[in-house]
């Protein structure tokens, strides 16, 4: 089985830009995972420094690659820096077809943890 994960850590995000499904709305200083595999893109949050994760409302999402899953982390990730609708479920955030279209676009230079 072949798996991928990615890792940022310190996104201050906007109120209300996060949902997660055990808790809800999440806001602050954040850290996001996502882990790739079986063509799954799983997308967890934590506050940073904090032992629990939640998992990402709409998570997991579809994503044919390690390559597209790379992609579409770094979107989720400046999805949240730029205080999109935390309603949004992460496919309505970043459409069905996100995680495959990105694998297009390079990935923006940033640092992960």
């Amino acid at each position: 089985m072949t798996w991928a994960s990615w890792t940022t850590v310190g996104i201050h995000s906007l109120p209300n830009a996060v949902r997660t499904e055990e808790i809800g709305v999440i806001n602050g200083d954040l850290t996001i995972h996502t882990t790739w595999s079986e063509d799954l893109a799983h997308v967890a949050v934590q506050h940073t420094g904090s032992s629990d994760w939640y998992t990402m409302a709409g998570s997991p999402v579809p994503c044919p690659s390690e390559e597209a899953s790379r992609s579409f982390h770094q979107a989720v990730v400046e999805a949240v820096r730029g205080g999109e609708r935390a309603e949004a479920s992460l496919e309505e955030l970043l459409g069905p077809q996100s995680a495959a279209a990105s694998a297009d676009r390079p990935a923006p230079q940033h640092r992960d943890s």
